[in-house]
């Protein structure tokens, strides 16, 4: 067994950062994860029919809690994840495929018991995708000097997930009352209005035996369009996100924390949330925390858009950008290139994954609030394949 310190650490950190999302389908970019790795794969089951119901918030909680909970077993552990709105996928060298497996099982557990929705979840190793010709590169993106984020390319992600669903390696739930360590996942903020005319969440895959030049050239041409808009189309204000109290996830908070009944939990977070507030809001410096400097981080962290097999953000933009980017990927799907699928609604949402405050490196995960990555999802399927 490998050890750890020489595995999913060792591997992944040893790849260059790079910065400048337009560079992302550059192949010299991506790695290929070793051979004796394996994909960890999560969603939510039905979730279009949870975001029917207006659960938004507890579809995006349960699939940031697989990150919080891998990440809290690694032991803080760098490791390659991509947050999918209704889940997320990740991947582990050997060493830390046990610690990952119990995670998993634990988060299943958990989000079927304080989040009333199903989890599936399934462990892929790297060798069952390249057995199907297909292969799993990840990059690494820093959106800022603070942290970098995953980015999957090679068909295997897209492919894990299927296999997924049709319920092949799949890791049973743990026992009812398994609680995973899910320090440092919470979601204060409020939603985000968008402030240019509408909040778009977007999905693009390649279609179907494409040419992957073509394929590549189409996706750096609408990031491009992207990136000549006002703030590229970052949903997250330079201000930062709406703060009040008590915040619309005290619930969820309080469901992810551990230790006496869920009253005393709660109780817990509404004091904490409260003082945390009153910090923030008059922007009182504790120790070496300085407010101003955190907002700035959280704007800078926001993880908006990413790659995973294919392309996916969530933009405030202007009509008429929605109207050039539609444009743009209707013509690209009439000439075989890609699938897609676009979303409109009215605000954001951000849901938080901080170990520690004092750290620069906190996660922001952003989706749409009105159905976001799952809905667009439902319009992509709708596409000739």
């Amino acid at each position: 067994m490998m050890d750890n310190a020489s595995g999913t650490d060792a591997f992944y950190g040893g790849i260059p950062i790079f910065r400048g999302f337009s560079r992302l389908m550059d192949p010299k970019l991506y790695a290929r994860l070793p051979d004796d790795w394996t994909i960890g794969v999560a969603d939510i089951v039905e979730s279009t029919k949870a975001i029917a119901a207006q659960r938004y918030k507890a579809v995006n909680m349960a699939g940031a809690a697989v990150i919080a909970a891998i990440t809290n077993a690694l032991d803080g552990r760098e490791f390659p994840f991509v947050f999918g709105g209704d889940g997320a996928s990740f991947a582990v060298a050997p060493g830390d495929l046990g610690l990952a497996r119990e995670a998993l099982a634990a988060t299943a557990a958990w989000v079927k018991e304080d989040l009333d929705l199903a989890m599936r979840v399934a462990l892929v190793p790297v060798s069952a995708v390249r057995a199907q010709g297909l292969d799993v590169r990840v990059a690494r993106f820093g959106p800022s000097a603070n942290l970098s984020y995953a980015m999957f390319s090679g068909g295997g992600l897209g492919w894990a997930e299927t296999a997924m669903k049709r319920g092949d390696f799949a890791v049973e739930a743990a026992p009812p009352g398994t609680q995973p360590d899910l320090s440092g996942l919470s979601c204060r903020f409020e939603e985000i209005s968008s402030s240019r005319g509408v909040m778009l969440s977007v999905l693009v895959l390649p279609a179907k035996g494409v040419d992957a030049g073509k394929f590549r050239r189409t996706i750096e041409d609408i990031v491009g369009i992207v990136e000549r808009s006002p703030g590229a189309g970052r949903p997250v204000p330079s201000d930062g996100p709406p703060l009040r109290w008590p915040p619309q996830g005290v619930e969820y908070e309080a469901r992810a924390a551990r230790g006496g009944s869920l009253a005393k939990r709660r109780a817990v977070v509404l004091a904490f949330t409260l003082w945390a507030y009153v910090i923030m809001r008059f922007g009182i410096r504790v120790g070496n925390f300085v407010p101003s400097d955190y907002v700035r981080q959280v704007v800078e962290n926001s993880d908006f858009r990413k790659y995973d097999d294919g392309l996916k953000m969530i933009l405030d933009c202007s009509e008429e950008l929605e109207a050039e980017l539609t444009k743009r990927l209707e013509a690209a799907a009439s000439a075989g290139i890609l699938r897609f699928g676009l979303h409109r609604q009215d605000a954001a949402m951000m849901t938080c994954f901080v170990p520690s405050a004092m750290r620069s490196d906190h996660v922001h995960f952003i989706d749409g609030a009105r159905g976001g990555y799952a809905t667009a999802a439902t319009a992509l399927k709708a596409m000739p394949i």
